[in-house]
């Protein structure tokens, strides 16, 4: 597994409520700094809510920021953003919103690169060691993905 591959993890569960019931969690920028470990926190840049900046931390990195992007948000369905550049980004991430039965798929996918982003540092000081860098990352990013999704199951299905 190779940066340039762009490396991705997705991650879903059912929730027993119609995608409408979920649309304002997942499409609220500050909801994921309720369950994860990382994201502390945004807000939006514009009026129009196409870009906001983002506020990390992690115990190895520090914390930082960073503006995103909103490049696709189909309301009920998808919302997704890109990290640094829309056109070029660091990562991509995205929730999806699939009516099964009487409820919900929820998804959310993250997809790293194809520009620099924090792993970059790492994997040019230790090349031999950017299939492990790569792997425990996405693993990092699968947990509080897993949290974030069911963070937003547990608050619809207990209205």
């Amino acid at each position: 597994m190779r940066y340039a591959d762009g490396p991705s993890v997705t991650v879903d569960l059912y929730v027993a409520a119609p995608p409408e019931a979920i649309w304002p969690l997942v499409s609220d920028i500050n909801l994921p700094a309720r369950f994860s470990t990382e994201f502390q926190g945004a807000e939006w840049l514009d009026d129009a809510q196409t870009s906001f900046l983002g506020r990390n931390q992690h115990p190895a990195a520090g914390e930082w920021t960073s503006t995103s992007y909103v490049v696709e948000r189909v309301e009920n369905r998808v919302f997704a953003w890109a990290v640094s550049d829309p056109d070029h980004p660091a990562a991509s991430w995205r929730f999806e919103l699939e009516a099964e039965g009487a409820g919900t798929r929820l998804r959310q996918a993250m997809r790293m690169g194809p520009a620099p982003s924090g792993l970059t540092p790492a994997i040019t000081a230790m090349p031999d060691k950017e299939e492990r860098i790569i792997a425990r990352r996405l693993d990092e990013h699968r947990t509080n993905m897993l949290a974030t999704l069911q963070g937003i199951k547990d608050v619809v299905e207990s209205r």
